[in-house]
């Protein structure tokens, strides 16, 4: 056939649609604009228009293509998580998603978990014996199991004498609880203002509001 192969060049929100769709992991502006500048470098011809793509035009096709999404009711949105997007499903819809996939057995996190996982959230970084201080017992097992988990991590060393570990939380932890970052949190301000005394009563009032969103498949 000596027709073109391209009867019509795609919109920019079906490609970073189609890039959302096709990706393991969220994706960041940055990163959907070098996708398309490789595409309209290496193809040419009707492709190195998109090579010329501005940041801002991706968020406003994101933007679009998420408008698409409310308006076509088909269960998905995109979401905006630790400064990176995704396609995923709606949140109504996800008992049904869990049981196709056959993940309804999940593992949740234990209540001195979530707590110390609430502190190290509104806290970090943090060393581990300010989160006793708060809990008033040791963490040392539960902190081992979230880093198990790959919810928390060390950030660095403090300048304390023996230097410990200070801790903070990690990238899945964002895209666990679907928020692009801490200040995202609820009731984030609020702790921040607390004393001490009262922090873990803030932290565990707040926190738990998505407890259960945290099943670790």
């Amino acid at each position: 056939m000596s027709e073109s192969t391209i009867d019509v060049l795609p919109e920019l929100k079906q490609i970073v649609g189609a890039m959302l769709f096709a990706a393991k992991e969220p994706l960041s502006i940055k990163r959907i604009r070098k996708a398309m500048i490789e595409t309209g470098s290496g193809f040419g011809g009707p492709y190195e228009q998109y090579a010329k793509v501005t940041e801002s035009q991706i968020e406003g096709a994101l933007e679009l293509f998420q408008e698409d999404l409310l308006k076509a009711k088909v269960g998905l949105d995109v979401a905006l998580v630790g400064g990176a997007y995704r396609l995923q499903n709606d949140a109504v819809c996800g008992p049904f998603v869990r049981a196709l996939l056959e993940k309804n057995q999940t593992v949740r996190l234990s209540k001195p978990a979530l707590e110390t996982l609430a502190i190290v959230a509104y806290r970090q970084p943090c060393l581990r014996s300010e989160i006793e201080e708060v809990r008033g017992v040791s963490v040392d097992a539960i902190l081992r199991k979230l880093m198990d988990m790959q919810l928390v991590r060390v950030v660095r060393r403090s300048e304390l004498p023996g230097r410990p570990w200070l801790f903070g939380t990690t990238q899945r932890f964002l895209q666990h609880f679907g928020i692009n970052s801490i200040d995202d949190l609820p009731g984030s301000q609020e702790l921040k203002r607390a004393s001490t005394q009262n922090e873990k009563k803030v932290a565990t009032a707040t926190f738990p509001e998505m407890e259960k969103e945290l099943e670790i498949q």
